[in-house]
This record gives C-alpha cells, sequence and structure tokens, in this order.
C-alpha cells in the first residue's frame, strides 16, 4: 500500500500536525483532514450563521478532494462535527445541496468545541478512480 498526501492552495492549510487529505492507492480511497469554515485565501475563519460556515467548509472538502482526483459525487462517508445540534436542520439543508440524489453516509455528532471555535466541521471518505 502506498500513500499520498493531498495538498492544495484552494483550501486552507494545515493548521497542525496533519494532513488535507490521504490518497492510499491500494484502496482507491482518499481519506481527508476535517475541515473547518477557513477562508483558503486568508486562513481566518469566515464569519455567520451555520450555514454560511456549512458552505465553506463543503467548498473546502470539494477542493481538497478535487485535490486528490475525485468530487464530492464520490464521497461514501462523511462525519459532521457540531458545535451545537440545534443547527442540524439548517445544515443539513445546506449539505443536500452538495450532495444531491445518492448522498453518501453519514455521522453527526455535537461536540464540546471546535478548532477556532467553528461552528462545524466535516471529514470524509471518498473513491478515486485511477
Amino acid at each position: 500500500m502506498s500513500k499520498t498526501v493531498v495538498k492544495t492552495e484552494k483550501a486552507p492549510e494545515a493548521i497542525g500536525p496533519y494532513s488535507q487529505g490521504v490518497l492510499v492507492e491500494a484502496g482507491r480511497l482518499v481519506f481527508t483532514a476535517g475541515q473547518i469554515p477557513l477562508d483558503p485565501k486568508t486562513g481566518s475563519l469566515v464569519r455567520g450563521d451555520i450555514e454560511v460556515q456549512t458552505k465553506r467548509v463543503l467548498e473546502n472538502l470539494s477542493a481538497v478532494l478535487e485535490a486528490a482526483g475525485t468530487t464530492l459525487d464520490r464521497v461514501i462517508k462523511t462525519t459532521v462535527f457540531l458545535k451545537n445540534m440545534n443547527d442540524f436542520p439548517k445544515m443539513n439543508r445546506v449539505y443536500e445541496t452538495f450532495f444531491g440524489k445518492n448522498p453518501p453516509a453519514r455521522s453527526a455528532v455535537e461536540v464540546a468545541c471546535l478548532p477556532k471555535d467553528a461552528l462545524i466541521e466535516i471529514e470524509c471518505i471518498a473513491t478515486v478512480s485511477f
């Protein structure tokens, strides 16, 4: 098995000892790091409600997947971390616009705190064609 670190300037740089994503060629899968709503150009947290932050997170995930040679259409599993589970319905409406008719499996959990006091973080696993 070989693994390749996925890195793109179209998504925020890692702010700690982790990769934006890891492409595993043997399994033809990419595992992304959790993405929070950082603006990739400024590195700053996008201000706004859960809908604004969810949109930015999914745009960041899309950029990481693109750098790995895949797309949101090939995501098979996501994990959503919410600062407040009461935000779930609003998050879900935005999430649905990115994943369409055949959404991936998903887990959603409420957490006490996220990096930079973000309202949401999402990580995913996607298939990649070689």
